[in-house]
């Protein structure tokens, strides 16, 4: 289990991995069967699958930005996030998109994710993908 400190600054690395536009960034805080599952839906399993997950967000949200809102220690650790940018991606609206959400991280003894169960309001994003958001 890592402490505070480095469980902090994991999340700060994710979430500069989550900017960077560079979806295998991402993937690189997985172990290498991790598994990323996006509000209860198939698992992406392995670290080609987890950059294809982040590649669709970042080609949504070609100026996304995820903002590190809280970590909370703990079996599971839980990152709570804020995603912002702009749909202008291919097929996309245009339309601004502020949405908060979570990942609760089961990590490995090697300090990488194992697992992570992310979470965020499904109705709203789709809502704000349709008409933005102020």
């Amino acid at each position: 289990m890592p402490t505070s400190d480095q469980l902090h600054e994991f999340a700060r690395s994710y979430t500069a991995a989550w900017c960077s536009q560079q979806p295998a960034r991402v993937a690189e805080h997985y172990a290498v069967d991790g598994s990323l599952t996006i509000n209860g839906g198939a698992p992406s399993v392995g670290r080609d699958a987890i950059t294809e997950a982040a590649q669709s967000f970042m080609s949504a949200f070609p100026d996304l930005r995820v903002l590190l809102d809280k970590v909370v220690p703990g079996e599971p650790a839980e990152y709570r996030w804020t995603l912002v940018g702009r749909n202008t991606g291919p097929g996309g609206t245009g339309n601004r998109v502020r949405i908060s959400g979570f990942e609760e991280w089961t990590l490995g003894d090697d300090r990488l994710i194992a697992a992570s169960l992310g979470n965020f309001d499904q109705v709203e994003y789709d809502r704000q993908i349709e008409h933005g958001v102020e």
